[in-house]
């Protein structure tokens, strides 16, 4: 963070600092929609809506922030958790927007459209560990925390995932 650590931040934060909150807002704003974004399978309304919702139960679950842990699997379990939420509640509804947000998802991303397309059709269970690896970094035992599941059966999804965009990505090139 720029002036203060992230620690220090959420310090003020949970002592009702609201500057201290706006500096965490613009810190992981980017990086929260582009979670999103993918979570979300390139929707950009439903994704800046997981954000928005996101940031708002940050602001008023912070109390709740065991200072002794990593903020940042804190911050992406609940960014998970209301991308699922929206997914469930919008699953069967595909608007004309949407369609265009897609394409133009597709635009910006089309130097690695085959990776993405890759990404995008792995099943839910496979493809949110998958992104939280290696989109955002975190490490098998932080994403078994923030998914909440067995630090194995997170190893087999990424197993799994892996091997399934291997075979997709190299099925791609054949049919090029």
């Amino acid at each position: 963070m720029a002036s203060l650590n992230e620690q220090e931040l959420l310090k003020q934060l949970q002592n009702g600092n609201s500057s201290a909150f706006r500096e965490l807002y613009d810190f992981y704003f980017d990086y929260a929609i582009r979670v999103a974004t993918v979570v979300m399978n390139h929707n950009a309304s439903h994704a800046g809506d997981a954000v928005q919702e996101t940031f708002i139960r940050v602001y008023q679950n912070i109390h709740l922030y065991q200072a002794d842990r990593p903020f940042k699997p804190w911050f992406y379990k609940i960014l998970l958790n209301e991308c699922n939420r929206i997914l469930k509640k919008n699953s069967k509804v595909v608007s004309v927007g949407e369609i265009i947000e897609q394409a133009h998802a597709d635009e910006q991303f089309e130097e690695y459209e085959d990776l993405y397309q890759a990404i995008q059709e792995l099943e839910p269970h496979n493809r949110t560990p998958i992104v939280l690896k290696y989109l955002n970094g975190f490490k098998e035992q932080e994403i078994a925390d923030i998914l909440e599941e067995n630090l194995n059966t997170i190893k087999s999804r990424l197993f799994k995932g892996r091997q399934k965009l291997k075979r997709f990505l190299e099925a791609k090139k054949e049919a090029n």
